[in-house]
């Protein structure tokens, strides 16, 4: 792309970042505001400085960043990718039909956030400033494949008006789904139960005693009050897990985990399981404003229902407790659903330089959007929530 470019008025300057280091911290975190935390300069400045996002894993940053004179107006997270790993929404199958083509599918153009399905702005700027970021920031990315140097950008879980911006220039609309779980005015864990179906009420009661009765003690530590110790333990949960899975991809490392302690501690909330004292399973979640985030789970031993009791039933015991409306436990999953968890689309939006592979993707797309349609309803047909019951009641 380019590293700087002076806007009509001569005032504006687009500036392209190697590294989210290169922007101060209040300065990017003033345009995030009450965005998604994903987006904020510690956790971008934790996966790169860590090495989890970097040229050597695939990741190479390539913010780009709108400024008026010397103050940052607008922003926009972005990766060249050698490999479409750690991105969650899947188009390996485009890259595969684009070489038997003969057409290189990479290095591509990422907007969005490593390793991390969460919806998001992906353009960040205040609202005055809005139009003219987009247009900047499109044009840009744009070009950079026109030019050859990439094949296409792609703007993964972005906000619903990015549809519409992007979605005016020509861009392809992507839906996806996820489960989420919305805080229907409950007071208690009870009333949570309550809202269930009498079956799924039933299984929920079974799986929590079953873990109790094995000796597991399940406990929550948010923030300030989260030990210093507890983040080696958990990491290693983490990585046990993932490597133990066929399809488990080890993205993250140990320095990540120390950084986000130093500083990103304050929107952690970690659900502990301890037999005897002993660490044996728990997750790594995130909080901000009235959302809860489940991002990471492992254990060291097999419990039966564990994963749910501290994936799922400590965390809505958590937003129930403090008033949170929303828990977002990431990606996959459709036993979430049995949970109370409902069916949820996501968006993003894509670009491709190649016509002939623009128009076979976009052909693809319509046929996936309503599949995607087709799935959200069936699966809102299927509730396990009781729909006699008035939120709250």
């Amino acid at each position: 792309m380019t590293r700087t470019r002076q806007g009509d008025d001569g005032a504006r300057r687009l500036i392209e970042l190697g590294a989210i280091r290169e922007v101060a911290p209040a300065a990017w975190d003033a345009l995030v505001g009450d965005d998604s935390p994903f987006l904020e300069w510690a956790w971008l400045a934790s996966l790169e400085d860590s090495g989890v996002a970097s040229p050597a894993t695939g990741w190479t940053p390539r913010h780009l960043t709108l400024w008026e004179g010397e103050r940052l107006i607008a922003a926009c997270p972005v990766y060249e990718k050698a490999h479409s790993m750690g991105e969650f929404v899947f188009d390996q199958g485009w890259a595969r039909a684009s070489e038997r083509a003969g057409i290189p599918y990479y290095p591509k153009l990422l907007v969005g956030v490593p390793v991390t399905p969460i919806t998001g702005s992906r353009v960040l700027a205040r609202p005055e400033d809005r139009a003219a970021a987009v247009a900047a920031f499109a044009s840009v990315l744009e070009g950079a494949c026109t030019a050859g140097k990439f094949s296409s950008v792609h703007v993964n879980f972005c906000r619903r008006d990015e549809v519409g911006e992007l979605g005016a220039r020509g861009w392809f609309l992507r839906t996806g789904l996820q489960y989420h779980w919305t805080n229907a005015g409950f007071a208690t864990f009870d009333d949570y139960l309550a809202s269930l179906r009498s079956k799924r009420r039933n299984q929920v009661r079974r799986e929590r005693r079953e873990v109790a009765e094995a000796g597991v003690d399940v406990r929550v530590h948010a923030g300030r009050e989260i030990p210093n110790e507890l983040f080696s333990p958990m990491y290693e949960l983490y990585a046990r897990t993932v490597d133990a899975l066929p399809w488990g991809q080890h993205y993250l490392n140990a320095r990540f985990f120390e950084l986000v302690a130093e500083r990103f501690r304050d929107r952690l909330v970690f659900v502990v399981a301890r037999r005897r004292g002993r660490v044996i399973g728990g997750t790594f979640n995130v909080v901000k404003g009235d959302r809860f985030y489940g991002r990471y789970w492992g254990a060291t031993v097999d419990v039966r229902y564990l994963h749910f009791e501290v994936c799922y039933y400590a965390g809505i015991e958590h937003c129930v407790a403090r008033g949170l409306r929303v828990f977002e436990p990431g990606a996959g999953g459709e036993f979430k659903h049995l949970r109370g968890f409902e069916a949820t689309e996501t968006v993003s939006m894509h670009w491709l330089a190649h016509p002939g592979l623009a128009a076979a993707v976009n052909d693809y797309l319509g046929s996936e959007r309503a599949a995607v349609k087709d799935e959200i309803e069936f699966f809102g047909s299927r509730t396990a929530l009781r729909r006699d019951r008035e939120p709250g009641a």
